[in-house]
């Protein structure tokens, strides 16, 4: 290996051989503590520890990383403190997470790392939203953000490049590529003979370096930082190496050759640069030696710190408070009492302009939504007031965009991903239910996102324009999520939404867009999110509903003369109102759950379980819900009348007040 010193002092290379020393040595104790079952998983970089160190030395301290499981010398590199980093790994007390995740799963915004989760490939998207409120902030910094190479087949991985490339954000897409995904070997991964051939089609910088070589990763990232300092801009760095332990230990390496084992053996970075060091006059034996013995004796008095540790102690109350960041949110009255008739799209379109007047650093992305308006035109008209800046058309890379809201968080911003249709919401559904909705919960972080979601049925838009999907967030702790029936809460509730710090799911249902009206006030207004609130006051039966069903609900029961009925709007679907719940179950005593969504597994099973659970004394006659078919939805109008629950809702009523 041929090490390449430019004029670098021999401080500093003196200075790498420690950065390089620190995980080897740490890792050496760790598969000790594992043969002796003294901890119980370790994911080893022994062999390319030359990527991580070599990137964390050249970046400032205040620039953000973004490593997986083997980048131990990030972490290591940013002076963690290594009892806290093994209380981490052994679900301690005193680790970054609580208790509540392991290994490298975590982020510190006071060391400027942002860890993985298990899925490979969502960090992309979250290190494309760091870059972009640099950008936006008009700070000089670089982010680089780690994947393995056989993560870079996920879907995340294209998406978060191309956004990148688009906005020409200062990226550095860092690729380890040690030759397995796992046991499985580049050529069943990938048929790219490098990966800097790639970066070609993204229409940006690939680089390709020796990923062993301390000098050359140090130089390279030193360069490009330097470089994007200046120009913004993302780059594919491809750093090639080798892994020489299993994927974690208990995987083995038996499904590597013995002759590729013994070739990249050779290569080894530490040994490599300190033969250099020593050869050079750099460094002598005694300072080799003096350095070891003197960090295994940190890493001894850490670990000795770190066993004393317990694990947490288990308190419900303490886990349940944690899974939304804490926030008080006091309610914002119109300063004057000036109203106009608002149909459902202008109080939509008005809580979003006043939320972007009022919060200087909330940014709003979608398809089409910046000259065009959106294919609704609700946001018509914001790239004149606010610029395209804050208001981003976006690629069609859902994932990517919902991962950059949580890098905005990250560094302190506010943002907005409208969905073109809440169908669409698959394509980004793992970040939102594996990183927004706990990100809080489990390293502190908020992830300060709201989703906008048109959904819904009724416009014979068919099976991909029109599910109600809202149930399948319902299920998630950490997300809230709002839905509207009438423009005074569309406005109020969406208002809220950009307030509160935590993850948001905003439904807007389509045919509400043109179809309803009422005068609302013109100034901005907030509404206490969790509150359920009551449409129409009656004693003879409920019906508990929210969205389309308030405006269903409403119709049937002003067409049945004699009967009268408390119309419960829940307007918030989590954390729902159980208090307004079981307030008019005592006084109606007879319940019907009425939703969109289909039947099984809609929101009205939860709602109907808790109260025969909790109020069941209270019922004359079994909870009854009401919902659309358990089938996709059809395009054909007859058949879509069919599918949806309104036609089924009168009969329905009959039968429960029959009981």
């Amino acid at each position: 290996m041929t090490f390449d010193r430019k004029k670098y002092p021999d401080t500093l290379l003196r200075q790498l051989f420690e950065a390089l020393l620190w995980p080897r040595l740490i890792e050496e104790k760790m598969l000790i503590l594992l043969r002796q079952n003294k901890i119980s998983k370790w994911f080893s970089g022994i062999g390319q520890e030359a990527i991580s160190v070599g990137v964390t030395q050249a970046l400032e301290e205040d620039e953000y990383i973004l490593p997986m499981h083997r980048n131990l010398g990030v972490f290591t590199g940013r002076k963690l403190p290594f009892s806290s980093l093994f209380a981490q790994w052994q679900g301690t007390t005193s680790g970054f997470t609580k208790g509540r995740d392991r290994s490298f799963h975590f982020g510190t915004n006071e060391h400027h790392i942002v860890g993985m989760i298990s899925h490979l490939g969502p960090q992309n998207g979250v290190a494309d939203g760091i870059a972009l409120a640099c950008k936006l902030k008009k700070e000089k910094k670089v982010t680089v953000v780690f994947n393995g190479d056989g993560g870079t087949s996920e879907g995340d991985f294209h998406e978060a490049i191309n956004v990148a490339a688009v906005w020409d954000l200062p990226v550095i897409f860092l690729i380890e590529n040690n030759g397995y995904g796992l046991s499985t070997p580049s050529n069943e991964q990938f048929r790219c003979k490098s990966f800097t051939d790639k970066a070609i089609g993204y229409g940006i910088e690939g680089v390709q370096i020796d990923g062993n070589n301390i000098l050359e990763v140090y130089h390279t990232v030193t360069s490009l930082a330097e470089s994007l300092h200046k120009n913004p801009r993302p780059v594919l760095l491809e750093c090639i190496t080798f892994r020489m332990r299993g994927h974690e230990e208990a995987s083995g390496i038996k499904y590597v050759p013995k002759k590729l084992m013994e070739a990249w053996a050779k290569k080894d970075p530490v040994i490599n640069f300190e033969d250099y060091l020593l050869n050079e006059k750099i460094i002598d034996k005694k300072f080799s030696d003096d350095l070891r013995k003197k960090i295994k004796k940190e890493i001894e008095a850490g670990l000795e710190e770190a066993f004393k540790e317990t694990y947490p102690e288990a308190s419900t109350e303490r886990e349940l408070n944690d899974v939304y960041a804490p926030f008080s949110h006091v309610i914002v009255e119109p300063k004057e009492d000036i109203k106009s008739e608002k149909r459902f799209i202008d109080a939509i379109h008005d809580g979003l302009y006043q939320s972007m007047e009022r919060h200087d650093n909330l940014v709003l992305m979608g398809q089409d939504i910046a000259e065009y308006g959106g294919v609704f035109k609700i946001t018509e008209g914001f790239v004149e007031k606010f610029g395209k800046e804050r208001v981003r058309n976006t690629p069609i890379c859902e994932s990517a965009i919902v991962g950059a809201g949580l890098g905005l968080s990250i560094k302190g911003m506010k943002s907005m991903v409208e969905m073109q249709f809440a169908d669409f919401v698959t394509e980004g559904f793992n970040q939102i239910v594996n990183n927004l909705a706990k990100s809080y919960w489990r390293w502190g972080q908020p992830s300060d996102v709201v989703v906008r979601m048109p959904t819904g049925a009724g416009t014979s838009a068919g099976p991909f324009h029109s599910q109600s999907n809202e149930a399948w967030f319902f299920h998630t702790p950490g997300l809230k999520i709002v839905y509207p029936s009438n423009p005074y809460d569309a406005k109020g509730l969406l208002c809220s939404a950009f307030e509160d710090p935590n993850p948001y799911l905003y439904f807007e249902h389509k045919l509400l867009y043109r179809s309803i009206k009422d005068f609302i006030p013109d100034e901005y207004y907030t509404i206490e999110v969790g509150k359920a609130r009551l449409v129409s006051i009656g004693s003879d039966l409920s019906i508990i509903t929210y969205g389309m069903g308030v405006h269903w609900a409403t119709e049937v029961i002003r067409s049945m003369s004699n009967l009268h009925a408390d119309i419960l709007d829940l307007r918030t679907l989590l954390p729902w109102d159980k208090e307004a719940v079981e307030q008019t179950v005592k006084k109606t005593n007879r319940i019907l759950i009425l939703h969109e969504d289909t039947l099984t597994g809609g929101i009205g099973a939860e709602i109907s379980a808790w109260i025969n659970e909790h109020l069941f004394h209270h019922l004359d006659a079994p909870v009854i819900r009401v919902a659309s078919l358990d089938t996709a939805i059809p395009f054909a109008s007859t058949l879509e009348k069919n599918f949806l629950p309104q036609g089924r809702l009168s009969k329905k009523i009959v039968e429960l007040m029959a009981y």
